[in-house]
């Protein structure tokens, strides 16, 4: 078993943590296991996460139901070694020595499940990528 400061941390911001960020996070998840450890936040966190966001994940059997945003915290940030943020621009606190990634993708909020699912799907690639280059084998 290797030491807890063996397995990179990944943040994932996005404005209302209800669309890009939480699918990133629970892609992460599920294809990592337990050889990265994830978290997602927002710098104005919506009430719930996005209807159609929830849709199109558990098409690929991944259940974002009983996820709530979250607000993004210094805390959170400096606990991470990656922060890949989507479109939070300078609400996104910055701490040298942390690898930042920026994921220019679509706003999945206010869309239907038709528009959700490309976005998904770019996003499920860029954490195959990821995970890659963090050394970390993807679960089937």
């Amino acid at each position: 078993m290797s030491s807890p400061a063996a397995v990179p941390s990944v943040l994932f911001v996005c404005v209302h943590n209800a669309g890009r960020s939480q699918m990133a996070a629970a892609f992460l998840s599920r294809l990592g296991g337990d050889g990265v450890q994830v978290r997602s936040a927002g710098s104005a966190p919506a009430d719930a996460v996005n209807p159609a966001v929830v849709e199109a994940m558990r098409e690929t059997g991944i259940d974002l139901s009983a996820e709530t945003p979250k607000i993004l915290t210094s805390d959170a940030v400096q606990a991470s070694d990656v922060v890949v943020t989507m479109g939070c621009g300078d609400a996104c606190p910055y701490f040298p020595g942390k690898r930042y990634l920026d994921w220019t993708l679509d706003d999945p909020a206010g869309q239907g499940v038709q528009a959700v699912r490309p976005i998904r799907d770019e996003i499920e690639r860029r954490v195959r990528v990821l995970l890659a280059e963090l050394g970390v084998e993807v679960r089937a």
